[in-house]
């Protein structure tokens, strides 16, 4: 099987699959690994849940400092190399939470369904891309989580525009900026790819 590095290999695919911008993974500097990913995140989804419950219909409403608990709860997290039997529950918990908030945020502040729909669309279409580039041995750059803010930073950019009651302006920009932003990447990434290798990596990945 050929393995096409297109950037470094990271140290484990599940904590690729997180998508932790600069937030997150400054706060798992402070713990060094030693703290166990899992827990920290079902805490964050029950917060999250019963902030999400106790509405998110008006800019002081509780839910808008969700994702400043979720941060602080899941976080930590970042830095352990998730190699647990059951840290791999881990990313996909953490998309639970990002697309309910921003869904729930959304809907709240009476935002036209088709523009929430854009924006969860958005980090589908990255996700998507990440999981199946990562399968393929295609590494996306260092760069991308920290220009794409990660689960908490645009959780964070939702929240403050709830907060300043711009949520629709908000949402038509990150939508905007993070289209662009992950389709230009994955299209320049996937063409700089060596179609041989690619070839390879997913014979490799169905054997």
């Amino acid at each position: 099987m050929i393995s096409v590095h297109m950037t470094p290999v990271p140290s484990s695919t599940v904590v690729a699959y997180r998508d932790d911008g600069p937030l997150s993974r400054a706060m798992g500097l402070l713990v060094a690994g030693q703290l166990p990913p899992l827990p920290p995140v079902l805490a964050g989804t029950f917060v999250t849940g019963v902030l999400l419950v106790l509405g998110v219909a008006g800019s002081d409403g509780l839910a808008v400092f969700a994702p400043a608990v979720t941060l602080l709860l899941a976080g930590p997290g970042s830095s352990h190399p998730h190699d647990g039997r059951v840290d791999w529950l881990v990313p996909p918990i953490l998309r639970l939470i990002e697309y309910t908030f921003i869904a729930s945020c959304g809907f709240a502040h009476e935002i036209h369904p088709v523009l929430i729909f854009l924006l969860i669309g958005a980090l589908g279409f990255h996700h998507y891309d990440l999981v199946y580039r990562l399968r393929q041995h295609v590494y996306p750059p260092p760069w991308l989580a920290t220009l794409g803010l990660g689960w908490d930073g645009r959780m964070m950019v939702v929240s403050l525009a709830a907060l300043s009651g711009w949520v629709t302006g908000g949402y038509v920009v990150l939508a905007i900026y993070l289209w662009g932003l992950f389709g230009w990447e994955s299209l320049t990434c996937w063409l700089a790819a060596p179609r041989s290798g690619v070839e390879a990596a997913d014979m490799g990945t169905q054997d």
